[in-house]
């Protein structure tokens, strides 16, 4: 599972730990050499050809920014400090705590557990252990097994699930916010490969996000080891936010639409459509990512903010 450090602006003191430790093209060197394997001093002296004490001044300032660790064990003479990586991430969130907020519901849908869906192929889907069904066979996607699926793809069309609505008369959220892991596809995978992937909330167009492409040069940090190299490996973390002044992705305005319009008084439920439009400029398909393949540990996340 990905490892996240999380810092806010009231972290001070582990911010500037944080941005000095980065601030050194030598400390990054150190991070990429821990990318997949652990190794002592010596060993990343050696491979930098810095100094021993050098390198064991870089590995302490990168381990009291928490970025790596180390643990003694018995060497050839005496003891040595074994350094490994202790996070893939780092989310520094820069806004406050809005005090208006009282309180935030949120909900983890499986990617599996789409209740409608429209798939061509090229398309498949899988859980962590094996493939459900086969690939390019779009009746696949209606087996049973798919609640377990953890990644999933299709040329074109949509998937669409139903969330349980946790208001009542005189509690209306602020604002919903949704966020998942997605990329476009293509055979294979390519890279440079755009695709117009639009979010509807109850049959309301929130959005578009024109994803780059499909990525495979490197593996999903949380891909198992039976899946192929060569294929899509991870996405990107999309978020939408829907509130009083309108609809957002990733920050950036993506529609007028706003909380108001989504007619979500006296409902049991709210429906969330991912997918191309028939008529979009670039209709490149997408993948969607679970909780265990991919970058990012999380299902489908809708967040209600009351």
């Amino acid at each position: 599972m990905a490892k996240i450090l999380e810092l806010t602006a009231d972290s001070k003191e582990q911010l500037c730990k944080v941005g000095n430790a980065l601030s050194s093209p030598v400390r990054i060197e150190i991070l990429k050499l821990l990318y997949y394997n652990s190794y002592n001093v010596g060993e990343i002296a050696d491979k930098l050809q810095i100094p021993a004490s050098s390198a064991a001044l870089h590995i302490r300032t990168l381990e009291d920014a928490d970025l790596i660790q180390t643990k003694t064990q018995p060497g050839t003479r005496g003891s040595m400090k074994l350094c490994s990586r202790k996070n893939d991430f780092i989310n520094i969130r820069l806004s406050g705590i809005d005090p208006n907020v009282n309180q935030v519901l949120s909900i983890s849908m499986p990617i599996g557990a789409f209740t409608d869906c429209e798939i061509t192929p090229t398309c498949g889907i899988a859980s962590e252990h094996a493939p459900i069904g086969y690939e390019d066979r779009p009746s696949d996607f209606f087996l049973p097994e798919r609640i377990h699926a953890q990644i999933l793809w299709t040329s074109s069309g949509f998937v669409e699930y139903k969330f349980p609505f946790p208001i009542n008369e005189v509690n209306i959220p602020k604002s919903l916010m949704l966020s998942f892991e997605t990329c476009s596809e293509a055979p294979n995978y390519k890279e440079n490969w755009k695709s117009d992937i639009t979010i509807w909330v109850n049959g309301v167009d929130c959005g578009t996000w024109q994803s780059p492409g499909d990525f495979g040069s490197r593996r999903g940090r949380l891909n198992p080891s039976w899946w192929d190299s060569g294929v899509t490996q991870h996405g990107m973390l999309i978020t939408l936010e829907v509130n009083e002044a309108g609809s957002y992705i990733n920050s950036a305005i993506s529609s007028t639409v706003n909380i108001q319009e989504l007619d979500l008084s006296g409902s049991n439920s709210i429906t969330i459509r991912i997918g191309n439009k028939p008529d979009a400029q670039y209709i490149g398909g997408f993948n969607l990512f679970g909780e265990k393949f991919g970058d990012f540990a999380q299902n489908i996340l809708l967040s209600f903010v009351y």
